[in-house]
């Protein structure tokens, strides 16, 4: 018995270590553009059954309750909250935060795999083409011509320049966004891309503002969605839950010596 407690308390320490790497992963990227605090789900493991409730105890009686031991929990998976975040105006023309659901898509090197962010942090390469702070294209792709004087973005993606030839606004093209039955599954690949799982289903790809997808609002970022006393309090409750697990792992260890003196 003291030996599968021990095992259950090692259980518990492996899922609060878990619990706690997913905090500070929060709370690194608090100032990361468009980032989504996930949340750690934890399951139980397996039960040892030596008595079924309702099993016959005697010739006329069966027992009322069980008898069910748990052998401890394990960290299930990790859920990504798709709230959204502050939106913060920065004044950069290319500086682009959708307001609702919805991805900015990019396509990255070398294979042209296409990536989804909330991350509209983007720059014009020296070619005029519209990119990621890495260099990669934003799709679809839109070209700048040398020389605009200023850069517009309306709230459907449609994007248009004035240039010093022609005083009248020339319409460069218009940006379109993804959307996904379940965004919770997209699989996160780091620098602030997602690409699409089985879980995910595929891309559904439109204009800002339809069929419930976000408008583009120009010259403002997307802050983190995380809530700093939240995961205060999330940190405080699993460093508790680990002194716990601690103690027990301490008393059962002190359980073993004792019967070791006592045989």
């Amino acid at each position: 018995m003291p030996t599968s407690a021990l095992h259950v308390a090692r259980t518990g320490l492996e899922a609060q270590d878990a619990r706690m790497r997913v905090i500070a992963n929060n709370l690194a990227n608090i100032g990361t553009t468009g980032f989504k605090r996930d949340r750690a789900d934890f399951a139980t493991l397996a039960y040892q059954e030596q008595r079924i409730a309702g099993q016959q105890s005697t010739g006329q009686t069966a027992f009322a309750v069980g008898l069910n031991l748990g052998t401890g929990v394990q960290i299930q998976g990790t859920t990504r909250i798709e709230t959204q975040g502050t939106l913060n105006g920065t004044g950069n023309s290319l500086d682009l935060a959708l307001d609702g659901p919805g991805y900015f898509q990019v396509e990255l090197p070398p294979g042209g795999q296409i990536a989804f962010t909330r991350a509209g942090n983007f720059t014009l390469s020296v070619e005029g083409q519209l990119i990621t702070s890495q260099g990669y294209a934003v799709q679809p792709p839109v070209q700048v011509p040398q020389g605009a004087q200023s850069i517009s973005i309306a709230p459907d993606g449609t994007i248009s320049a004035v240039t010093a030839q022609d005083p009248a606004p020339v319409q460069l093209g218009q940006l379109t966004l993804a959307s996904f039955v379940n965004p919770a599954g997209l699989r996160a690949i780091g620098d602030n891309f997602l690409i699409e799982t089985a879980a995910s289903g595929p891309a559904e790809i439109g204009l800002a503002g339809e069929n419930g997808r976000g408008q583009v609002r120009q010259g403002m970022l997307e802050g983190s969605n995380v809530n700093v006393v939240e995961e205060l309090v999330e940190m405080i409750e699993a460093q508790r839950a680990y002194e716990i697990n601690s103690k027990m792992v301490s008393a059962v260890d002190e359980m073993l010596r004792n019967a070791n003196q006592t045989l």
